[in-house]
């Protein structure tokens, strides 16, 4: 047994019960997250941005699957960790099952891109769970990853720990285009994806330096709201 099995051992994280980390009951019961324009926060058919809203350099969608709540919210925390790997895998898989329901309507072609962590803090936790969990959902889905395609130039305070207005300002001009990527060859709309959308100044940052890189088409994509 391993220092992870010791500290979050393969227990259910909503109802306690042996074998997975979330099991297909809690499963069943994770509450679908009400889809809104990525700009206003307000309802939006299929997370499209209002038409209202739009500007140059804004994302053209929204997508998350979950409210940030109960057993995914506590297996999210988990993945902060060390060693998680078994956990991001788990929930990999109930994304990709997920996604695959009517609810969710998306081109065949897709490229998704993780939100980088400084290399700092990617150190210290021992790998980028969003980075982990994104290309194992790209692979199930059939969808092009590109995990560098963003850089992280500046490490930051969590954004957890901010209010709304120290999160603008705790993330601007963080990140920058990885020179390598020529992003106006891509010619399919661009997932940004991250763990949980909260205020979303973190995806609007990224989705501003890949629109003002020449990329045409940018999306959000979150495993959880918060409220």
């Amino acid at each position: 047994m391993g220092v992870f099995d010791l500290i979050f051992p393969r227990k259910c994280f909503g109802c306690g019960k042996d074998g997975n980390y979330i099991c297909s009951s809690c499963a069943g019961k994770l509450k679908p997250s009400r889809q809104v324009c990525g700009v206003c926060s307000r309802p939006s058919t299929k997370g499209m941005t209002h038409l209202g809203c739009k500007t140059q350099n804004s994302l053209d969608r929204l997508v998350s699957i979950w409210d940030y709540e109960g057993g995914i919210r506590k297996a999210i925390l988990a993945l902060k960790y060390k060693f998680a790997l078994e956990i991001a895998r788990e929930v990999s898989e109930l994304i990709a099952k997920e996604m695959k329901k009517e609810r969710f309507i998306f081109p065949s072609e897709l490229v998704l891109v993780p939100v980088p962590l400084h290399w700092h803090r990617a150190n210290w936790r021992g790998f980028n769970q969003v980075e982990e969990i994104g290309k194992l959902v790209a692979k199930e889905m059939g969808w092009k990853f590109i995990p560098d395609l963003l850089q992280r130039k500046i490490p930051t305070v969590p954004q957890t720990e901010l209010k709304r207005e120290e999160r603008l300002k705790n993330i601007r001009g963080i990140f920058s285009l990885n020179p390598i990527h020529n992003i106006q060859d891509t010619k399919y709309p661009v997932l940004i994806f991250d763990d949980v959308w909260t205020t979303g100044s973190t995806i609007k940052e990224a989705a501003k330096v890949l629109k003002r890189g020449g990329a045409k088409e940018i999306w959000g994509f979150t495993i959880t709201k918060g409220r």
